[in-house]
């Protein structure tokens, strides 16, 4: 029976020494990397509640202003139904509160902003007219769906 020179078991237990650490210094690696990657996701959950606290504020806000003379239906409208856009709620939302996205549709056509700067007087007559016809014909909608939408959350 052949029997191991005394250098070529320490030398294997050594090997075996050496791999343990490594493996020991791996799995730390990997349980701080989890750690840190957990923490990010932590994070950005918590950024996106923040964000989707924000839209829910501000939609609460126009909602509250909708029917004075701080806000037009078509203006709080399009905010309205653009914020609930941006939360990606469920479609029932969106059918729930269908008078925001039909005002919004029915005006989509006029120009905003900068573009409504460069229109003549005559043409921004023309659209306020058509404006205030279609806040007219959805006005009792929009009223009762802005009373609706307040105390929600998205």
């Amino acid at each position: 029976m052949n029997e191991f020179p005394a250098w070529v078991l320490l030398l294997a237990l050594f090997i075996i020494l050496i791999l343990t650490i490594t493996a020991g210094v791996y799995l730390w690696k990997l349980k701080k990397l989890r750690l840190q990657q957990h923490n990010e996701i932590e994070r950005q959950h918590e950024a996106t509640q923040a964000q989707r606290g924000r839209v829910n504020t501000s939609i609460q806000v126009i909602a509250k202003a909708v029917g004075s003379e701080d806000i037009t239906l078509t203006e709080a409208s399009i905010r309205i139904s653009m914020l609930l856009d941006s939360l990606d709620v469920d479609p029932a939302v969106n059918t729930e509160f269908s008078a925001f996205y039909q005002l919004r549709e029915a005006t989509s056509h006029i120009p905003f902003l900068e573009a409504w700067q460069k229109l003549d007087k005559q043409e921004k007559r023309r659209l306020t007219k058509e404006r205030v016809a279609a806040e007219a014909r959805h006005q009792e909608a929009v009223l009762k769906a802005a009373k609706e939408i307040i105390g929600r959350n998205f």
